[in-house]
């Protein structure tokens, strides 16, 4: 692993050549908006929600999947990526329908938090309006399409760390949706292990416990490094995330 020297934002800084731009914005404690990065799963640059500039490119850059590079001079705020971040944000809540008054994650949502920090006081789109299922024939989790932003968090998740990839993506644009095994209701799902890994991970209401009312929902991603690291060095420290999986679970 060697040391590359970059420049972001006008000051000059070291990083480790394989790191992302994202490792290292964040590391320099400079806010940057995500929505499908999580830390302990793969990344997919699907939100467009990091975007910076790179000053040679032609293209702004999602900057969760772009690697660093030796004298790459990189912008991370400036007015067109607000604009550019704005516009994102407002093609997502024009697709689908995102009431947050109504919503379980109400208060607790980062759709709603990034909206907020970014300043999207309101829609120049078009809603769409979709007319969307819920599928609620699991017996503990609900999944409202309605919701759902397609970040594939539950997907990343459900493959990469609890190994049953029961959740996938069907379809393209705007009849994309995230379906159970070979598209069956997720209460006939035979791979599914009722673990809530997927649940914990959605940034929405889109995935939520039954049971939860308007505002109730509060997600907890921390287990994810917990058990990335568990593995990674065969650590467990049963006395931190443990306990509170376990205790949801005999509350259930």
């Amino acid at each position: 692993m060697s040391v590359v020297t970059l420049t972001l934002n006008d000051e000059l800084i070291s990083a480790n050549s394989d790191q992302s731009l994202l490792e290292v914005i964040r590391e320099h404690d400079i806010y940057i908006p995500t929505l499908c990065h999580m830390e302990g799963l793969s990344e997919r640059g699907g939100c467009r929600m990091c975007l910076v500039e790179v000053q040679g490119s032609r293209t702004l850059q999602a900057a969760c999947v772009t690697e660093v590079a030796e004298g790459m001079v990189v912008t991370t705020h400036s007015e067109r990526l607000r604009k550019y971040r704005r516009m994102t944000l407002e093609l997502i809540f024009a697709e689908r329908n995102h009431v947050c008054a109504v919503c379980v994650m109400n208060g607790h949502c980062e759709l709603q938090a990034v909206a907020a920090i970014e300043g999207m006081d309101h829609v120049r789109f078009d809603y769409l309006h979709p007319d969307l299922p819920m599928d609620i024939s699991h017996e503990r989790f609900g999944l409202d399409h309605n919701r759902c932003i397609l970040c594939t968090r539950c997907v990343r998740v459900c493959d990469e760390v609890e190994g049953a990839h029961t959740k996938d993506v069907l379809g393209r644009g705007i009849n994309c949706r995230i379906i159970n095994d070979l598209n069956q209701p997720w209460g006939s799902s035979q791979s599914c292990t009722s673990c809530g890994k997927c649940v914990e991970v959605c940034p929405t209401g889109a995935l939520f416990r039954k049971g939860a009312t308007v505002a109730e929902m509060v997600k907890r991603h921390d287990f994810l490094s917990w058990i990335t690291s568990g593995r990674e060095k065969n650590e467990w420290d049963y006395a931190g995330q443990a306990p509170y999986y376990a205790t949801e679970r005999r509350k259930e």
